[in-house]
């Protein structure tokens, strides 16, 4: 026992030592400052403050770091701007009670800037919030100074984000320049209480985002991804005072929010299985929150393609920029407001025949004023005064009222308030006209389209034949003059996505995002930040495909590369997630125009094409090595193609045809008719019809020879996709003789034949004299 007590006895005066003081670890008093790397801790262990570095820099800072989790992270900087160059930095408590980081030299670097403090009775503690305070003595007295009243990019718990008007202070978020370097970035978050607090993020001191007004219980002009727990607006009009807060009903949970170099609002929620932090966006990321995206007047909306248009009863101002896709000049109106004109003519209505046009899910616009009127009196008032041109109302804010320009106005898929723009009656009754317009001119036009549809139907029945046959063919392997490139591509050259970045060019992966659903999950349409347009295939969680196979797709994808082909841009592999990130395709693919096949993969037995467990695909396309042992190479979608030219030939489908004679399929009866040099049976007999003379018949032929080499029993018998092109363009004439292809029931027929076929026999009788 003795000895347990000299350990512990021992160990303290260790600490004390390399700490330079023993009265408290959380404590730095004048005569007891903190030298790098000293620092320390608050009393439960949660936070530390100290020295440090981020990776490949020299540069050191003083801050605030969570101390219990192994990765480097920082919620306070003291010295954001002026980072020492060295090791010889302390902090300490200046003579005149400041809180100082010097350099070697004795250089203030930075202070906690507040003035009238008694010398030598100054003392900074780190709470266990992350807090750190400079007291008035060393019995924690008053609050002299906070870390929470002067922030960095970090929104932590119990701190207050906030403007107290009669203080003359402002509590702000600043981010970071970036992640490795946290001088004042170009973005600031603050709760700024114009007529109603709002929560505004500016960029180089312009208006760049806005959270809507506060109704006591949320903002109302944001879409939240998720539930924000424990959020509170304290607002005291009396005082002038409006912060927010949180205090999250778990206190297990380890989360804070952060500002970022973007100017986005990320949570950041600490995963102990992952030993990482997760992030996410609390506040649906759109086109549409840049604030004023389309104007005056203008109203945005991003599930529309322009996501601005104008409100009804305005047009652009300036047509020209609107149309390349500059909407900052805004809309005007078309007609003037009827109290306007009745104004003008010396009515002293002031009302006038004016009415209101209802916008339901709306974010309201910017800088609204307020009335505690309920909502029945809010048009009354309104119509009142000639200068309001909108009203809305809110159970938590009462009457909204604008006059002037209506700017950042948002349409939302959900949630939103219903707002109310003031119209002349003469736009309002257009509207009611032009709805009848519009149902007379579509019961009109279903008409003509159905009777056009039968016509032009009618004669491609009777045009079908040799043209078409090639230009499908064509659509489907090469176009005119263009010969198939194949790039090899090394699994590291291709480029590897952010998470973060693809949720953000998917609005979070929302559905008005959604392209479709595949057995493995869904694909989203998404913008880039440099504008380009992407396809992400997210896998879904119950797909059941591992990263080995994931991987695999991704290398063979890579290396079919063509003109024609969907180009895959890169993927996304970080946790559990998995994404395949291709070049938008805004005409669809060209399954949508022939018959439906795809990745050559097939089902288990309790499984279904729209969602699968293990392999997806279409039965009667897939490849014999992939369907029965999983094996996946260039020479599968070979099979595809067979298979397909085969259809285009004889005009039927092969997963529908059935021969009840022979008990054939499509490839088999194609292999019969082969064998017994009847193959021409095989066409569809409205290419009969067109295709005559022996050159023509020379083509079909070479394309069902191509058909049948292409659905050969093993990979290594198949041609290449170049070989297919060079043969079809008749570049190559000797061809191999297509040996019994997968899938077929007929027995082999052994024939005296030669190795190869030369198609400059027209009718390739060269199977023992037919």
């Amino acid at each position: 026992m003795g000895k347990t007590i000299s350990c512990s006895v021992l160990l303290t005066l260790i600490s004390c030592f390399s700490l330079q003081f023993c009265t408290a670890l959380d404590t730095i008093t004048p005569s007891k400052p903190i030298k790098d790397p000293e620092s320390i801790i608050s009393h439960s262990g949660v936070f530390r403050l100290g020295f440090f570095s981020f990776a490949n820099s020299s540069n050191r800072y003083v801050g605030i770091l969570y101390h219990q989790i192994p990765l480097q992270t920082v919620v306070w900087v003291a010295n954001r701007n002026k980072p020492l160059k060295d090791s010889s930095g302390i902090l300490n408590i200046s003579d005149d009670g400041k809180l100082v980081v010097l350099n070697g030299k004795a250089e203030i670097l930075w202070s906690s800037n507040v003035t009238n403090l008694v010398p030598n009775a100054t003392t900074a503690k780190l709470l266990d919030s992350g807090n750190l305070v400079l007291n008035n003595g060393e019995d924690g007295g008053s609050s002299l100074w906070e870390s929470f009243q002067d922030p960095s990019n970090a929104f932590i718990e119990t701190m207050e984000i906030g403007t107290y008007v009669e203080k003359g202070r402002k509590v702000e978020l600043k981010s970071w320049k970036s992640i490795d370097d946290p001088s004042d970035g170009n973005f600031s978050f603050a709760i700024e209480p114009f007529n109603i607090p709002e929560g505004i993020i500016r960029k180089n001191n312009q208006l760049y985002f806005r959270t809507g007004p506060w109704n006591g219980n949320i903002f109302i002009g944001v879409i939240l991804t998720g539930y924000l727990d424990g959020f509170y607006m304290a607002v005291d009009n009396q005082q002038q005072t409006y912060y927010l807060t949180y205090k999250f009903s778990n206190n297990s949970m380890l989360m804070y929010y952060e500002l970022n170099s973007q100017g986005k609002f990320v949570e950041r929620r600490w995963d102990a299985g992952k030993g990482d932090w997760v992030n996410s966006y609390p506040i649906l990321q759109t086109d549409c929150n840049d604030y004023g995206k389309c104007g005056p007047f203008g109203i945005c909306d991003s599930t529309k393609r322009p996501i601005c248009s104008c409100l009804k009863g305005f047009k652009p101002r300036n047509i020209e920029g609107w149309s390349k896709g500059n909407w900052s000049s805004g809309c005007l109106r078309t007609t003037p407001l009827q109290c306007q004109r009745d104004s003008n003519n010396g009515s002293e209505t002031g009302q006038g025949d004016d009415g209101f046009l209802r916008l339901k899910m709306m974010k309201v616009p910017a800088f609204p004023d307020r009335s505690s009127l309920i909502n029945r009196d809010c048009k009354d008032q309104c119509l009142k005064n000639c200068s309001c041109v909108a009203y809305a109302y809110d159970d938590g804010i009462g009457c909204m009222f604008w006059g002037g320009d209506l700017i950042d106005v948002q349409k939302f898929s959900s949630h939103g308030v219903d707002l109310y723009i003031r119209l002349p009656s003469s736009e309002l009754d257009k509207g009611k006209s032009n709805k009848v317009i519009v149902v007379t001119t579509a019961i009109a036009g279903i008409v003509i389209i159905t009777i056009s549809a039968l016509f032009l139907w009618c004669r491609m029945a009777k045009q079908r034949g040799r043209n078409k046959i090639w230009k499908q063919i064509k659509l489907q392997i090469y176009s005119e003059n263009v010969e198939e490139k194949l790039v090899e591509v090394e699994l590291q050259q291709l480029p590897l996505f952010n998470f973060e970045v693809l949720a953000t060019a998917t609005d979070n992966f929302h559905d008005t995002k959604k392209l479709g659903q595949g057995g493995f999950g869904p694909v989203y349409r998404g913008t880039l930040d440099d504008g380009k347009e992407i396809a992400v295939k997210r896998l879904s969680k119950a797909s059941g495909q591992g990263l080995e196979e994931f991987m695999n797709e991704v290398v063979v994808i890579s290396k079919l590369q063509h003109r024609n082909l969907v180009r895959l841009f890169g993927c996304c592999v970080e946790g559990e997630e998995k994404m395949l990130v291709y070049e938008y395709m805004p005409n669809k693919s060209l399954d949508a125009f022939l018959f439906d096949f795809g990745m050559a993969r097939i089902f288990g037995a309790n499984e279904n094409q729209a969602n699968t467990k293990r392999i997806v695909g279409t039965y009667g396309y897939m490849s014999p090595e992939y369907a029965m042992q999983g094996q996946f190479s260039e020479k599968s979608d070979v099979f595809s193609f067979g298979v397909l030219l085969l259809e285009i030939v004889s005009g039927k489908k092969h997963t529908s045809f059935y021969n009840n004679e022979y008990d054939l399929s499509l490839l088999g009866y194609a292999w019969k008719l082969w064998n017994e040099g009847s193959i021409w049976d095989l066409v569809d007999k409205v290419i009969l019809e067109f295709e005559s003379d022996s050159k023509n018949e020379k083509e079909i032929r070479r394309c069902i020879h191509v058909g049948l080499l292409c659905i050969q029993e093993n990979a290594k018998d198949r041609p290449t996709m170049s070989t297919v092109v060079s043969i079809l363009n008749s570049e190559i004439s000797n061809l191999d003789i297509p040996k019994q292809p997968a899938f077929t029931q007929t027995p082999l027929i052994t024939h005296d034949v030669q190795n190869k076929v030369s198609l400059n026999d027209v009718t390739l009788t060269n199977f023992d004299g037919r």
